[in-house]
C-alpha cells in the first residue's frame, strides 16, 4: 500500500484540538485520527475532503504522496541559507 503522508497532526495541534474534538467533528472515531496522524492508515476520499473541508485547506494541502517538507528546512530555505 501506498503512503501517503498528511498535516492532520500539525493543523489539529495549531488549532488547539483534541483528536476527539476532530473525530466528532468529522464523525469517525478518535483512534482513527491517531492512525492517521500516525500514517497507520490511509483515509478515504470522503474522509479526506472532510478533513480539507474542516480546516478549510485544499485536499492537496493536507494529505501527499510524497514526504512534506520539515518546516525547520522551509524556515531555512526562505531565509537563503
Amino acid at each position: 500500500m501506498t503512503q501517503v503522508h498528511n498535516r492532520i497532526k500539525i493543523l489539529r495541534t495549531e488549532r488547539g484540538l483534541s483528536r476527539q474534538a476532530l473525530a466528532d467533528a468529522v464523525g469517525v472515531n478518535f483512534q482513527t485520527v491517531g492512525y492517521l496522524e500516525r500514517g497507520d492508515y490511509n483515509a478515504s476520499l470522503e474522509l479526506a475532503l472532510k478533513l480539507a473541508d474542516f480546516f478549510e485547506v485544499p485536499v492537496e494541502t493536507l494529505f501527499s504522496l510524497e514526504p512534506f517538507p520539515s518546516l525547520s528546512g522551509q524556515l531555512r530555505s526562505m531565509k537563503g541559507e
